[in-house]
């Protein structure tokens, strides 16, 4: 006789509202973090500015912390309390070139249910936007740009490609995870409403059917300051392109079932990935990632 059928991962994925004020950014994240795992997710992601969303470049600069500093300890310790992994996207973090340069990353970190730092992708394409009258940006202006892409790891709802809001405009980061085997894509966000409203679901939804991937988004909703609100519409989509979850208006949480052979069977019933021709316009990849 057959046993009963095998759950599928849960994951959770969470939206929020960062401010300056690490404290309460951390309250509100770590009360959706114990909730997700109350409802048994496995994994949960935050999005990028979950420490926190300066109100100035000063401001964002003295804030930032080192990853083996006070506020990555605690996830460490919440990650070990709920016996969960955490993708915390968006880190600002003190590099050790800290000293010299003056400038941080802007750091996707990975940590497993003991608390250890299992990877760290840091943001390789920087957000340098100018809307006319709308949005002005220069991430660049006081942040790094990360110099490599980090190979996907494995975790109980499968195995993870690393990016960071922005990246999700170039395509060519999520082929390269996606032949070094990933079966998710993270985009943890801070997107504006400009921005957001034309682009953001379109684009998440392309990544997943061009990669034939699970999509998860984390989200900043609202107003982080008085000169900064963000889109929000945190969302999952599955590997055919269909939004399989998404959170309603202000902080929360969406969950989302990972089933790996409903991906399985996406990528052998259209099997783009063998149908590329490298013959005619190369191959996509990163150093270091083996497909």
């Amino acid at each position: 006789m057959e046993g009963p059928p095998r759950l599928k991962p849960l994951v959770a994925v969470g939206q929020v509202t960062s401010t300056p004020d690490k404290e309460l950014n951390f309250a509100a994240c770590a009360g959706l973090v114990r909730e997700a795992a109350l409802r048994g997710a496995c994994l949960v992601f935050l999005p990028e500015g979950f420490d926190y969303i300066g109100s100035d470049t000063a401001q964002t600069l003295s804030l930032a912390e080192a990853l083996d500093g006070d506020l990555m300890g605690r996830y460490a310790e919440l990650a070990r309390e709920c016996g969960l992994w955490l993708s915390l996207g968006g880190f600002h973090e003190r590099g050790r070139d800290w000293a010299t340069t003056r400038r941080i990353y802007n750091c996707h970190a990975l940590l497993d249910p003991a608390g250890n730092l299992v990877a760290a992708y840091r943001k390789t394409h920087l957000c340098d936007v100018d809307l006319e009258g709308r949005v002005s940006m220069k991430e660049s202006s006081f942040t790094n740009p990360g110099t490599e892409i980090v190979a996907p790891v494995d975790t109980p709802a499968g195995k993870l490609g690393l990016s960071i809001c922005y990246d999700l405009r170039f395509p060519e980061i999520s082929l390269a995870l996606r032949r070094a085997g990933a079966e998710i894509l993270t985009y943890p966000s801070a997107f504006t409403f400009p921005t957001g409203s034309a682009h953001w679901e379109v684009l998440l939804r392309a990544r997943a059917i061009e990669n034939q991937c699970y999509v998860v988004a984390a989200a900043q909703t609202g107003q982080n300051h008085e000169r900064r609100t963000s889109y929000g519409h945190t969302l999952v989509v599955d590997p055919w392109g269909a939004v399989v979850a998404q959170c309603r208006e202000g902080a929360g949480l969406c969950y989302a079932e990972i089933d790996l052979e409903y991906l399985r069977r996406v990528r052998r019933e259209i099997p783009v990935h063998g149908h590329r021709r490298p013959d005619l316009y190369g191959t996509v990849a990163a150093a270091g990632l083996e497909p």
